[in-house]
């Protein structure tokens, strides 16, 4: 059951419901100066959401002690995942495709809507939650008040992104074949591994918001792990294959 909000906040809800985010001009600018993006810690952060992703938010702590706000200043992260969304994009669309301009079209669709629009929407959804019904009550009125950036609940998004873009286009591509077969070992492993995916999507979307010490009852964010596991079984009895129906809607050569 979701919290409610607490009559404490009722004055503040105005200026809640609303991003106010004085560090998004210089981000969107930096962009395109690519000499100022950290290649090599975005890398590492990468390989460790992988990994070890409970570390990459123990140095969150330390950016927000040095650099006072949760968020990152370094736009590299969303830069380097999208171009790797891409490039994943074109392989699929050249085993899969053969028009040039639905090429096009498929990677922008994937570019703009999974990775831009979703994690504008999620973030978004995200931050209006936390800040109006998980922030804890200040214990007086010399506390000062902490809210959840918009910009960071991108950057959770964008975290929690990865790993799936990692299971679902890179490890999805290779081992395909097998998944778009007729049969039900490939809706068995097509479910397993969409199952996967998602719930470490909001594994990370939980260690994301948990490491925020003003924030309570964070546990919220595992319940989709919990609905997932559910219907798992259900699709994959009903003989929902997700990989042939994702491929099926996105190529014009039927699978």
């Amino acid at each position: 059951m979701l919290p409610t909000a607490s009559k404490g906040r009722s004055s503040s809800s105005s200026s809640s419901s609303r991003p106010n985010n004085p560090m998004l001009l210089p981000y969107l600018r930096r962009i395109i100066k690519w000499q100022q993006m950290d290649i090599e810690y975005t890398f590492w952060q990468m390989l460790h959401l992988c990994t070890s992703p409970k570390v990459v938010y123990q140095h969150t702590k330390y950016h927000k002690q040095t650099k006072n706000q949760w968020a990152r200043d370094d736009p590299a992260f969303v830069v380097i995942c999208s171009l790797l969304l891409a490039v994943a994009t074109l392989a699929y669309c050249a085993a899969y495709d053969h028009s040039t301009a639905h090429t096009l079209l498929v990677i922008f669709s994937v570019l703009f809507f999974h990775f831009v629009l979703t994690g504008v929407f999620l973030a978004t959804f995200c931050w209006f939650l936390t800040n109006s019904y998980l922030r804890e009550e200040a214990p007086n009125s010399y506390v000062v008040e902490q809210r959840v950036e918009w910009m960071y609940a991108f950057d959770v998004h964008c975290n929690s992104f990865f790993p799936l873009f990692v299971l679902l286009y890179v490890i999805h591509y290779f081992v395909s074949p097998l998944l778009l077969a007729h049969g039900f070992i490939p809706v068995l492993l097509s479910n397993l591994l969409f199952m996967v995916g998602a719930s470490y999507y909001h594994y990370l979307n939980f260690l994301g918001y948990d490491v925020l010490p003003f924030l309570e009852r964070t546990t919220f964010f595992l319940y989709p792990i919990g609905i997932v596991i559910v219907l798992s079984p259900i699709l994959i009895l009903s003989g929902f294959n997700p990989s042939r129906y994702f491929m099926n809607m996105y190529f014009s050569r039927q699978i």
